[in-house]
């Protein structure tokens, strides 16, 4: 029998995906289309010639070298990159920072591998990670000299808070998410509460609140250092949020499933382990994936608390001396710097989400 699809005239068919009829099959198509690549054109020769031609790469020349050129003055990052990446941490001891910063990565990238996909496994890493991280930038032993936390800044500092919040928060996420689904109403609709009025709350207050108002409430001896304190704010703000993907994947599996395991004589932590988790995981895998990536731009918010992250390091590069014009090319920078982060965990994601085929029948 003939498709219906070869029966209809051909100008009279849905444009295929990808096709140039999309763009160019009728005139306002044509139009819209050669208007649109007009601009882009244009934006991207501006943006050629403003941020590589008639550019500033060195400091040789200093700042009079950028006043006298009409393109970008990539020299500020050539002069103050110290400065943006390690902020107030000593001159002396950057090696130090930026190793630690490679091991915090270094780690994640092994976490990603399948071989680390067990329990014990991936807790020895990161274990073994924070503490490599740790000696390399409190110092105090092994011969290093001693950085107290108020010393640390730049992108060690940016990359510690978010892998420490995510580590932190992920487990306490998994508890709220399991403890909401409680049979029991009480506690069930007390961790429904708790997770809506944390959840109500702008992530700068909790971070002032953690800061500067706990040490003022908690007890001599338990106040920490202020450091830990905003990790801790952070990964609750992570957890009360991941919490609930987790939920809408634990509520995605066939009620069927757990009422099987029951019949099986599967006890509850059983179920969770080996049935719930693993598919709620897969199921709220997309979810996740951007909470990640939110979670790691909001670092940048640990500013307002007086830490001095790679965003308060980049500001005060631009902002002393004679560079307070090169504030463009300062943040540019740090966008880059952010987008190769955030770009590679969202690919990290789409490729999970292909190896277990999420979404897909």
């Amino acid at each position: 029998m003939t498709d219906l699809a070869d029966r209809v005239p051909l100008a009279q068919q849905p444009p295929k995906p990808g096709s140039g009829r999309v763009f160019f099959g009728s005139p306002v198509n044509s139009a819209v289309s050669v208007t649109c690549l007009l601009l882009i054109g244009y934006v991207f020769w501006h943006v050629l010639d403003w941020g590589v031609m008639n550019a500033v790469w060195t400091d040789a020349g200093g700042p009079e070298a950028c006043h006298a050129s009409s393109g970008a003055c990539w020299a500020i990052i050539n002069a103050r990159w110290r400065l943006i990446l390690f902020g107030l941490y000593p001159f002396d001891e950057h090696w130090r920072s930026g190793l630690a910063c490679v091991v915090v990565v270094l780690t994640a990238i092994l976490s990603c591998l399948p071989v680390f996909w067990q329990t014990v496994r991936l807790a020895t890493l990161w274990v073994c990670g924070f503490a490599i991280f740790y000696i390399l930038m409190r110092g105090g032993m092994l011969g290093l000299a001693s950085v107290p936390e108020e010393k640390w800044g730049g992108l060690s500092l940016t990359v510690f808070i978010f892998a420490s919040g995510v580590l932190v928060g992920m487990p306490v996420a998994i508890g709220l998410a399991l403890l909401r689904r409680s049979t029991l109403p009480v506690i069930s609709r007390t961790t429904g509460a708790f997770i809506d009025a944390v959840r109500s709350l702008p992530l700068v207050s909790i971070l002032f609140t953690a800061a500067v108002i706990f040490p003022f409430v908690l007890p001599p001896g338990f106040q920490g250092e202020k450091l830990y304190r905003v990790i801790v704010g952070f990964a609750l703000f992570f957890a009360v949020y991941q919490a609930e993907i987790i939920r809408g994947g634990i509520q995605s599996i066939p009620v069927g499933q757990d009422e099987a395991a029951k019949a099986l004589g599967l006890s509850y932590w059983q179920r969770v382990r080996m049935i719930i988790l693993p598919q709620a995981f897969r199921y709220a895998l997309p979810p996740t994936i951007n909470q990640i990536v939110t979670t790691f731009k909001e670092t940048s918010l640990v500013v307002i608390v007086g830490f001095f992250e790679i965003m308060a390091s980049g500001n005060a590069a631009y902002g002393t001396g004679e560079w307070t014009f090169a504030y463009v090319e300062v943040y540019a920078f740090i966008a880059m710097i952010y987008f190769a982060f955030v770009f590679t965990l969202s690919r990290y994601g789409a490729y999970l989400e292909r190896v277990m085929r999420v979404g897909q029948q």
